[in-house]
């Protein structure tokens, strides 16, 4: 018999809040049937949700609370108001306790990181947790961090981000060593920011048994699924995260256009409608939606707030 997984939903998170919550949370227990669910927030909002579905209240259960992390809090006033008792840092300290396996938010970034990094700890050796998120290849999948948990950062943290990086490669690729790149403007040794260049330096000269450094890798190389795990701060990484998913919608609804525009090119959609359903799949943000924050005591999954 497979394990449960329970799973800590910041249900008050996002731009929707319940009504996506409850209905994602639904949608992956039809997906994975083991998962147990802990639904944090305003029971008032987020009960009736639950209750329309019958195979997902036998399941779940609903903790109160009144305080919630608006999007548009800062970090710092997120955890002097909701330390304790927001939706947010119940989810997390669900986690902690061992209530819970993983949580999961939709909310604020900046504060769940600060109440994350407040409420789990990072790890040894790990100053900032780093989110990593699965990119689609033109191979299949690649392993791209930071994508926006914090901005900026020296090469020993590059160094760190491409060790958890691997780390995580290993258990969801099932590689023994996965290929890494760091990414920067060039791949020639001289390119690029000096903190780029000695993390390079530090990675190739520790030829290090659990990676594979193969050098500076380039933004069309995401794409390409040149390597198995791209490591840049989080400023850089998560515009490239950002410009992606906004060239995905755009190259959508030229498509949706052109597709639209004669009755010969509606003709032509209908012949080719199962190419264009799979071309849509794999270009929909959505299907990718979620990173891991890694360096964290524990397993954290940000949503798009947005999703």
């Amino acid at each position: 018999m497979a394990q449960k997984v329970r799973i800590a939903l910041d249900a008050m998170g996002g731009d929707f809040g319940p009504a996506v919550v409850v209905a994602g949370a639904e949608i992956a227990l039809a997906r994975h049937p083991d998962s147990e669910f802990v639904l944090f927030g305003d029971r008032m909002q987020i009960a009736p949700l639950v209750e329309q579905r019958l195979r997902l209240a036998a399941v779940s259960r609903v903790v109160h609370t009144d305080v919630a992390v608006r999007m548009d809090d800062k970090p710092s006033q997120a955890l002097r108001q909701g330390r304790w008792k927001s939706s947010m840092w119940l989810a997390l300290d669900a986690v902690k306790r061992g209530e819970a396996d993983v949580a999961v938010s939709a909310g604020n970034t900046g504060a769940l990181m600060a109440m994350a990094k407040f409420c789990l700890r990072t790890m040894p050796g790990i100053e900032r947790p780093a989110i990593a998120a699965l990119w689609p290849t033109i191979r299949g999948e690649s392993l791209v961090l930071d994508v926006g948990a914090s901005i900026g950062g020296d090469d020993h943290h590059l160094v760190n981000l491409a060790v958890m990086g691997s780390a995580m490669a290993r258990v969801l690729f099932d590689l023994e060593r996965p290929t890494v790149g760091l990414l920067n403007i060039g791949v020639e040794e001289v390119k690029g920011m000096e903190e780029v260049r000695e993390a390079g330096t530090i990675l190739r000269e520790a030829n290090l048994p659990y990676l594979d450094y193969v050098g500076f890798v380039e933004g069309d190389d995401i794409g390409k699924g040149t390597v198995d795990v791209v490591v840049t701060e989080g400023f850089a990484g998560n515009i490239a995260l950002k410009t992606a998913e906004g060239t995905a919608r755009q190259i959508g609804e030229y498509l949706r256009s052109a597709m639209s525009r004669t009755l010969r090119a509606r003709i032509g959609y209908l012949l080719a409608r199962n190419a264009f359903t799979a071309l849509r799949e794999k270009l929909d943000p959505r299907k990718m939606n979620g990173g891991v924050f890694l360096g964290l005591n524990g397993v954290v999954i940000k949503s798009h707030g947005g999703t």
